[in-house]
């Protein structure tokens, strides 16, 4: 093994978790060499069963693995595999140009005797730092998304990286917020030659100016003088961009369902949640600044009040902040109650806008209640969602590729909301620059069919403001 090592700048050692976090990791190191421990492939193989996502991945990567050396002959395990050997793996990234090399002997250095942990990670720091004293020349690597083995690898001197390519930006801080604060100067630099006309009962202005190049559609614009001037971006072209008053839903008249906007950013949420034109929407927020309230809201006008779509369809990863609880007996919908907490509480608030007597009331409660539905995330493989408006709320534990399974199973008339809060991500191995989420409101911010906002004052109660700010 060590005499058919090529020349290479580094040598990754992989993890086991990196390949069950994403299987397409073997294709996206360019043109370094991999490194596969023997211990690594039995893990695979006791992770394979079930129908997590974690099993899932463990799965496609022993695929991956299996497509590889599929045609290869010892010779060509000893020398190392070409990446990539798969065509489409060619076009994940046209540069990968290194080998992928198989454990095929014993390879063992002495570790301290002391070293704490369990033996898949000791047995993964012994080869990498075999690897690293047999070819001092090529510098060895372990990637892992386990904090603690990677601390491990520094106190023994080796090198350890986390796996980085699935992160969507390198500073959570540079996510697009969907709202852009306007100089004070803008007419005067953009109002040389505005047009300005009325369609429909809504204003719309036509601008040309240096920030036209920066915005997205849908994006919302506002200035913070007493003009409280605030519009929303509908289209960018040529060095111009037109310009749509957006509506204020601030006042009684224009409530949606009862609920006001009590903010700027709740006014644009309003403004883009209730455009029928608009397909997908992310809101972002701590807690308590409205994300489902907001949601619920726009989503009851239009359903009951607008007749645009059938029904509201509400789901989540199920993700548990303490311990487990068990298993939870009755229907689909009775085993997320537990989950479902923040939708019953805005639903029995949104209840309540009947201004009858108690019997009123509860029947309000018993409408809403049959007209949202309740769905595991689960069970959304191979289904479509026809006219409904769904709703995936903490979407922040979702990886990109589930993101994907969920948004692709909208159908014709659907409208897509994704709420969450990239400070509270309780998934393993997800941060707030690799989580679906993130990865979403990047990819869709030029869809002109599109929208994200992100809330920033809460307007819970005072208690929950001080604590989010003291706590």
């Amino acid at each position: 093994m060590t005499e058919s090592l090529r020349e290479e700048e580094k040598l990754f050692v992989l993890d086991t978790n990196v390949l069950m976090h994403d299987p397409s990791a073997l294709f996206r190191f360019q043109e370094h060499d991999i490194f596969i421990p023997m211990i690594v492939l039995e893990e695979l193989d006791h992770s394979k069963k079930g129908l997590s996502e974690v099993a899932r991945n463990a799965r496609q990567a022993s695929r991956f693995l299996d497509e590889l050396i599929r045609h290869a002959d010892s010779q060509s395990i000893q020398q190392g595999i070409p990446l990539p050997h798969l065509d489409y793996a060619a076009r994940i990234d046209e540069r990968c140009r290194g080998r992928l090399f198989f454990q095929v002997e014993r390879l063992t250095s002495r570790l301290p005797e002391s070293l704490p942990g369990d033996m898949p990670d000791n047995s993964i720091l012994g080869t990498t730092l075999a690897l690293s004293r047999e070819r001092p020349e090529i510098q060895t690597v372990l990637v892992s998304k386990d904090i603690n083995l990677r601390i491990k690898a520094s106190v023994l001197g080796l090198r350890a990286e986390d796996y980085f390519n699935d992160q969507v930006l390198d500073d959570i801080d540079l996510l697009y917020s969907g709202t852009s604060e306007l100089p004070g100067d803008f007419w005067d630099t953009h109002g040389g030659k505005m047009e300005s006309w009325q369609d429909c009962g809504r204003t719309f202005y036509r601008v040309a100016g240096p920030l036209v190049r920066e915005w997205h559609p849908n994006q919302c614009v506002y200035l913070a003088d007493d003009s409280q001037f605030e519009a929303i971006v509908r289209s960018t072209q040529t060095g111009t961009a037109i310009l749509e008053l957006a509506r204020d839903f601030r006042t009684p008249q224009h409530a949606a369902w009862g609920i006001q906007a009590r903010n700027r950013e709740q006014n644009f949420a309003f403004n883009i949640l209730l455009d029928p034109d608009i397909d997908f929407v992310t809101l972002l927020g701590t807690a308590g600044t409205g994300k489902t309230l907001l949601t619920l809201a726009a989503g009851l006008t239009m359903t009951l009040d607008q007749k645009l779509y059938k029904e509201i369809v509400m789901t989540r990863e199920t993700v548990p902040l303490g311990e487990e609880i068990g298993f939870l007996p009755g229907t689909e919908e009775e085993k997320m109650t537990p989950w479902m907490g923040a939708l019953l509480d805005n639903l029995e608030l949104l209840g309540t806008r009947e201004n009858g007597g108690v019997w009123e009331r509860g029947a309000t409660s018993q409408l809403l209640l049959n007209r949202v539905k309740v769905r595991s995330l689960n069970f959304m493989r191979g289904r479509t969602f026809l006219n409904r408006y769904l709703i995936l709320d903490e979407a922040q534990n979702l990886t990109s590729k589930q993101m994907k399974t969920l948004v692709t199973r909208a159908g014709p008339g659907t409208k897509i909301v994704c709420l969450g809060n990239i400070g509270q991500i309780d998934t393993p191995y997800l941060t707030g620059t690799s989580s679906g989420l993130t990865y979403v409101v990047d990819r869709f911010k030029d869809w002109p069919h599109s929208a994200h906002i992100t809330l920033k004052r809460g307007e819970r109660s005072r208690l929950a403001d001080f604590a989010t700010e003291a706590l």
